[in-house]
């Protein structure tokens, strides 16, 4: 059965209900409308049957009686409108709604709970044509633009008729209209979840993400009361693992809404602003304003404080939770967040020229200028020596001698040619360097591993940082924290001693490579 077969019936019966709907919604405001003016078809009299009754005869004081006009409901506005026009969307409004229809499911679908112990992951086909029913709620801020929020349910079975299966969705969309007239075309876009719950036996529980667009109608019977149509494809998973948002299930729904917000007409007289003030008593007819000629209160440098409370008319308050009130602007010369005096004598910042902390603006003193600031600093008037040893705490040190020894090129570590496994001679240097950094716990280092220019350098630059590695792990063994160390490798980028083809011997520059392969210890900068 094609979609179009299963369709048509729904929007025929839907559009065929559209002519008895126009030809009722004129008088279907209810008794105030029909006291104000008596009943009233599209294109009739209103004063139909007062023209009757006075042609008809009666006394004097009847037919004056008849004759004077009524007094206008305060809706009655609407009734100069033709319908088509008089319950055109308006800003505002919210819709509240309930709707029915049918939902298409495509021929797979991804709703089912995976179970890899079931056939097809416990997949099971559902019937393609299900009920589908749900309740909307929209906002519509201009006549043109809307969001929505649904959510609906679609009972359905399983194909074979074994189970049953009770598919949800919720979801919002963004809705554009042609909000001119009653009768309201439309275009929505959105995305949501749709799921399954049912027995594990049927297809058990799951939820997938579903995108959806579509289009439809509204028709605005009166103030109250909107007739709608939708058509929508919701596109959500196949049944497979990659077949993502390519499943399309074709949902037809018709809608009863309650409309509310709409403006509420005062009488014959027109508020072009919508400022409460007619515009024959409203000095300022297209300016909403206040009393007493209806013209706004000026604010005259657009800071949102009106001028008869603003100090500074002409200069635009700076809103920065100081003295926001006084609608005069501030200024930072020293960009710490605190402010400067504002002419007023208050002030946040006592040092407005040098960028500071709380509480007065002013910057935290480093006496000795060595980068600790007073209050970190145990030794205030003598600078911190910088030497990768206890070199936050701001006094000057000497590093003692036993960690002087493991600091630079460390004689003694030497690897099996072109390898990075550790010679068993190298086992007493590195351990006397586990004891040192044992005895010095605050003391970090970096490993750093140099070969000659022998061989490809990214061989060599490799070769090396496998090297500082191999060293850290042996330090790690003996009780080293790992955080205590950093490892890298240079290759022939630093050599100690630089070869110079010119002027080196053969000796010579085999004495040079020697000394350019070997492990470094550099202290680094911490506790």
């Amino acid at each position: 059965m094609t979609v179009r077969k299963l369709l048509l019936p729904l929007i025929a019966t839907s559009l065929l209900t559209l002519p008895t709907l126009a030809q009722a919604a004129p008088g279907a405001d209810g008794e105030a409308e029909g006291e104000a003016e008596g009943s009233v078809s599209l294109g009739g009299d209103a004063g139909a049957d007062a023209d009757a009754n006075a042609d008809a005869g009666g006394s004097d004081e009847s037919s004056a009686a008849k004759s004077k006009p009524k007094s206008k409901s305060k809706y009655s506005l609407r009734k100069d409108q033709k319908w088509i026009k008089r319950w055109a969307p308006e800003k505002n409004m919210v819709e509240l709604g309930v709707y029915g229809g049918a939902l298409l499911l495509a021929e797979t679908h991804e709703l089912f709970g995976a179970d890899l112990d079931l056939p097809d992951q416990g997949y099971k086909p559902l019937r393609a044509l299900n009920p589908d029913l749900g309740a909307r709620v929209g906002y519509y801020p201009i006549r043109f633009f809307g969001v929505e929020a649904e959510g609906g349910v679609m009972p359905s079975k399983l194909r074979d008729a074994s189970g049953n299966a009770m598919l949800y969705t919720f979801r919002a969309h963004a809705v554009a209209q042609l909000g001119l007239w009653s009768v309201t075309p439309f275009v929505l876009v959105g995305a949501g979840g749709w799921g399954v719950s049912s027995p594990r036996g049927s297809l058990g529980n799951d939820i997938d993400p579903a995108l959806h667009f579509g289009g439809g109608v509204k028709i605005y019977i009166n103030r109250w009361v909107m007739l709608r149509l939708d058509v929508r494809d919701i596109i959500s998973h196949q049944q497979s693992v990659d077949a993502t948002f390519k499943s399309h299930n074709l949902e037809a729904l018709l809608g009863l809404s309650v409309t509310l917000g709409r403006k509420k007409d005062k009488d014959a007289r027109t508020d072009r602003d919508g400022d409460g003030f007619y515009d024959d008593e409203d000095t300022c007819i297209d300016e909403a304003g206040v009393a007493p000629d209806g013209c706004p209160i000026r604010d005259t440098d657009g800071d949102g404080i009106l001028d008869p409370d603003d100090s500074c008319i002409d200069k635009a308050e700076t809103f920065n939770e100081f003295n926001d009130e006084d609608g005069c602007p501030e200024s930072d010369r020293d960009g710490d967040t605190f402010w400067d005096d504002d002419g007023t004598g208050a002030s946040q910042d006592t040092c407005s020229d040098q960028a500071g902390v709380a509480p007065d603006g002013c910057p935290i003193p480093d006496t000795d200028s060595d980068g600790i600031l007073d209050p970190d600093d145990a030794c205030i008037p003598d600078p911190e020596t910088k030497n990768g040893f206890e070199d936050v705490d701001g006094c000057p040190d000497v590093v003692p001698s036993a960690l002087a020894k493991f600091n630079g090129a460390i004689k003694g570590i030497t690897f099996d040619n072109d390898q990075a496994t550790i010679r068993a001679s190298s086992k007493k240097t590195l351990d006397d360097a586990a004891k040192v950094l044992t005895e010095y716990p605050d003391i970090r280092i970096e490993i750093a591993g140099h070969t000659d220019d022998t061989g490809d350098r990214e061989h060599n630059v490799d070769l090396s940082r496998r090297r500082a590695e191999a060293v850290e792990k042996y330090l790690i063994d003996k009780g080293i924290a790992a955080d205590r160390m950093e490892t890298i490798g240079h290759g022939p980028d630093q050599p100690a001693q630089p070869l110079d083809a010119a002027a080196d011997s053969k000796k010579m520059t085999k004495q040079k490579r020697s000394a350019n392969r070997r492990i470094e210890f550099k202290m680094l900068s911490g506790k």
